[in-house]
């Protein structure tokens, strides 16, 4: 049986890793049963879903629909129903996913994305069709692979955790705004955020050595896209074992501007107001409380340990 959920994604500014196979076959032949559990706020939905569920329907996987109020209810909810329960689909954005975060962990069920969210960098990640209904198809196709799933402070992510200019960015994104705007909303925001920025202190605490940092922003991801596209680092994958870490420390912030093909390709470490450090634990703190935003949403705050567990997730992606 399966479980599908369905919401708006939220983004959020760093990220990672196009991933190297650890992966396996499930039986697509099995009949198999989802509970489809909708957000009737989400962006996203109507006939795109309809369309999935009829390829779910035709590919032997029964559904039932529940809708969901807030994204609190969606990891008890998987692990409520994990008895009568194949396998989970998470119907809507990057939020919608991290929301099924801590459910997918305790319950050990392999997860499917339909992508109907914002900016989908988890699907971008996995190089799952952006198209619902082709997403759906690799779900019944049965192909997953192994993720590693980011922490902050007991809080889990799958792309990218950060604090800085990216927080002040999804503090200020509404959802009206998101529903409204799509991809566009965010850039709205980020120039708004820009406007107001400025550098704070922060000490990076890793195996190597404590470093003080100002900074406008520190990145950590655990995947490869965040942001609507832009990459953590060029090599990063999902299932590497390793956090990616960059501290953006530019002195105007005119110069993001020029800065920004550098993000979009993940080779942004080559200019030198640009600190990067890979590693599996790091902690951050700061002067002050300072909020963390994982994969579009604010949930905790400084000081923040940061660290990954290996292989925690199986999510249903193409074969590559």
């Amino acid at each position: 049986m399966a479980l599908l959920i369905f919401a708006a994604g939220a983004p959020c500014l760093c990220v990672m890793a196009t991933p190297q196979p650890m992966s396996s076959e499930i039986g697509a032949t099995a009949r198999r049963r989802a509970l489809v559990l909708v957000n009737p706020n989400a962006r996203s939905g109507g006939a795109p879903l309809d369309q999935a569920l009829k390829i779910f329907e035709r590919g032997g996987i029964e559904v039932s629909i529940e809708q969901f109020a807030s994204a609190a209810e969606v990891s008890p909810d998987i692990v409520r129903r994990r008895k009568g329960i194949d396998l989970v689909v998470v119907c809507g954005g990057d939020g919608t996913v991290n929301a099924a975060a801590h459910g997918l962990v305790e319950t050990g069920l392999p997860a499917g994305i339909l992508p109907m969210g914002t900016a989908n960098d988890l699907a971008r990640t996995l190089n799952i069709p952006l198209n619902p209904s082709e997403a759906a198809a690799v779900i019944v196709a049965g192909h997953t692979r192994r993720l590693d799933v980011g922490d902050v402070n007991g809080h889990l992510f799958f792309n990218v955790a950060s604090l800085g200019l990216s927080a002040d960015i999804a503090r200020g994104l509404s959802r009206e705004a998101k529903r409204r705007w799509g991809r566009f909303s965010y850039a709205l925001a980020a120039m708004k955020a820009l406007l107001s920025a400025r550098p704070f202190g922060a000490v990076i605490a890793m195996k190597t050595g404590d470093v003080r940092v100002k900074t406008l922003q520190i990145a950590v991801g655990n995947g490869r896209h965040y942001g609507g596209g832009s990459i953590v680092e060029a090599s990063a994958a999902i299932d590497d074992g390793h956090l990616d870490l960059y501290s953006l420390e530019v002195s105007g912030v005119w110069k993001l501007a020029l800065m920004l093909p550098a993000f979009r390709r993940g080779v942004h470490g080559a200019w030198r107001e640009v600190r990067t450090a890979r590693c599996t634990e790091f902690e951050i703190r700061t002067r002050r409380p300072r909020p963390i935003n994982t994969d579009g949403d604010l949930v905790t705050f400084t000081p923040a340990r940061f660290t990954i567990r290996r292989s925690a997730v199986a999510m249903f992606a193409p074969a590559i």
